[in-house]
Parts: structure tokens; sequence; C-alpha cells
């Protein structure tokens, strides 16, 4: 149940000189390359494992809207980040993932760093249903979710 990519970040996070916040930079730099458009809000991913991921969407200026506060747009980039990571440790070797739709409510101002959590339960992989909803919100320091949602995944068989 391990992708490259996963693969990636638990060598990139073991090593004895680089792991630990080096690790997890240089990973979250090689992840912006798999997926371009990720480079473009410098995040930070925090944690990557089955039915979990984490990214943070740093509150810079290339990040913020016209009232100074972290984008939704950046942030949703952030969740469906996240839901990459978790997605990419979980999804078992006989199938595959793809997004398909993410709904999303904004529900209070990104005055900061906006860490971006994805989680699913273990079941919902296991079973056959191809429409899997990741669970996803971005929350401040502070505690306060400023986004809440679902990002939907189509999880099929490989084809062989």
């Amino acid at each position: 149940m391990t992708t490259q990519l996963h693969a990636f970040w638990k060598s990139a996070n073991s090593l004895p000189v680089i792991g630990g916040l080096l690790g997890k930079r240089i990973f979250s730099l090689v992840y912006s390359f798999k997926a371009p458009y990720f480079g473009t809000f410098a995040p930070r991913v925090v944690d990557m494992r089955p039915n979990h991921g984490e990214v943070v969407v740093p509150n810079r200026w290339r990040n913020r809207n016209h009232i100074g506060t972290v984008h939704a747009i950046a942030v949703c980039n952030g969740l469906e980040m996240a839901m990459g990571s978790l997605a990419e440790a979980t999804v078992p070797d006989d199938k595959r993932w793809l997004p398909k739709g993410m709904e999303v409510s904004y529900l209070a101002k990104s005055t900061g760093d906006v860490t971006c959590i994805a989680e699913t339960d273990q079941a919902q992989w296991d079973g056959d249903d191809r429409d899997l909803p990741v669970r996803v919100r971005g929350v401040l320091a502070d505690g306060t979710v400023v986004v809440e949602g679902t990002i939907h995944l189509w999880v099929t068989p490989k084809k062989k």
C-alpha cells in the first residue's frame, strides 16, 4: 500500500542528517514538481500517512487576497494537496484514485498560516464504493476552522 510518493516521504523523513524539518521541506519541494501548481503557494507538507494528510499554507504576500487574509483558493489548493498526500499513502495497490469534485464552506477569515487537514477511514478504502468522500478542513494555529468541506474521489481498480 505504498506509492512512490509515500515511499519518498518516509525516506526523506528518516535519513539521519536530512530527516525532520529539512526532510519535510525537501519532500514539499519534490511534491510541488509532481503537481506543479502546488508550488505556487509555497506549501509545507507536515504529515503524510494512511488516512491522514496535513499541509501548511503560509500567510505570505503571494497567498493573500485584497483584504490581507490568506486567499480561499490558496487554502483549497492546500486542502487538495493534503488530500493527495493522504490518497497516495492510503490507496490499495490494486486501485487508483482521481479527484472528481470539491465542496467547501468558508467559515472564518484566514488571518494566519492555515493547516490543511484531510482525513478518511480505512473502511472507505477497503470497500467497493467508487465514490470516496475525503473530509477536509483548514485550521488556524488557535484552532479556528476557516474552511471545511469534502473532496470526492473516484476510486477504481487499476487496469491490468
